[in-house]
């Protein structure tokens, strides 16, 4: 007999509008507690302490526009946010600071989020209406999804398109990559999860196509241990999914909107590690699902 899901482990909230995207800071020596930072549409940008289940602090600085994307950058003293101002904001946190001290102009109005190469030296894909590339370096590889359904592959530092597939009917509205198994999955207003796998030539390939009850898929991450992944749906779940096969493996419900974003937490201890959910009814459900997988 399949067992049924669980209850969240715990909820947050406090947020003052939908919960729009979410970052785990976890990882960190004791006593240092774990964070998880959340944007929502009102603007603010919320850094909960998971070990009080509280709000330590509450940042504003999109004015009042929704913030879409968060990533801390080496460390938790560094924040970099992404808001519907068409402003892209550095923060610093250090030392109980709560200040913005640089910030990039977006010029394209949209939905698409940053994605940042955490390295020595931080590399910012941004959305814009004009292409520009690094000045120096190796060069990334990058993939995007397009409003007509396609993913692309390209060759950040030499401004070539590598390899594109179209995988959705509808505009790809999120997706994520496993570098390990060069593989990746992307989903969209469809009743689909599309994943596609990277060649030996780097051309990008159909792998599987998973069909799904109810469309839209607003967010998928897969887990750092690359052995589930977890989809934020418009029909109020999260769907977990084993990702080696794509196998269904759980549908948790808990919140009474679309769920707009989904984190797995990067504890270093299996045991330890959570699923975050954001929702437009301006909830964080926080779940232990398959720890140990």
């Amino acid at each position: 007999m399949t067992l049924p899901p669980p209850d969240p482990k715990f909820d947050l909230r406090g947020a003052s509008g939908e919960i729009s995207c979410l970052h785990f800071s976890c990882n960190v020596d004791k006593p240092c507690p774990p964070l998880l930072f959340s944007g929502s549409s009102s603007g603010q940008i919320h850094v909960w302490n998971l070990n009080t289940r509280r709000a330590e602090t509450v940042l504003n600085g999109h004015n009042g526009k929704s913030v879409y994307w968060i990533h801390t950058l080496h460390n938790r003293d560094s924040l970099m946010s992404q808001g519907r101002d068409l402003q892209i904001c550095k923060w610093n946190l250090s030392q109980g600071r709560n200040e913005v001290t640089d910030s990039i102009a977006v010029d394209s109005v949209g939905f698409c989020k940053c994605s940042l190469l955490n390295k020595e030296h931080c590399l910012l894909a941004m959305p814009g209406r004009e292409s520009s590339q690094p000045k120096s370096g190796s060069s990334p590889l990058l993939i995007v999804g397009y409003e007509d359904g396609s993913v692309a592959l390209w060759n950040v530092l030499e401004h070539r398109m590598m390899s594109r597939l179209v995988c959705h009917k509808e505009p790809v509205i999120s997706l994520d990559f496993d570098c390990m198994s060069d593989r990746g999955v992307s989903g969209s207003a469809e009743k689909i999860l599309s994943a596609w796998i990277l060649d030996e030539q780097q051309n990008l390939k159909n792998y599987k196509v998973q069909e799904l009850v109810n469309p839209g898929i607003a967010d998928i991450t897969i887990r750092q241990d690359k052995k589930i992944l977890a989809t934020g749906g418009w029909d109020y779940r999260v769907r977990v999914f084993g990702w080696k096969k794509m196998k269904p493996l759980a549908v948790l419900q808990y919140h009474s909107a679309s769920v707009h974003c989904v984190s797995f937490s990067d504890h270093i201890i299996p045991e330890e590690r959570l699923l975050a959910a954001g929702s437009k009814d301006q909830r964080i459900s926080l779940w232990s699902i398959y720890p140990q997988s």
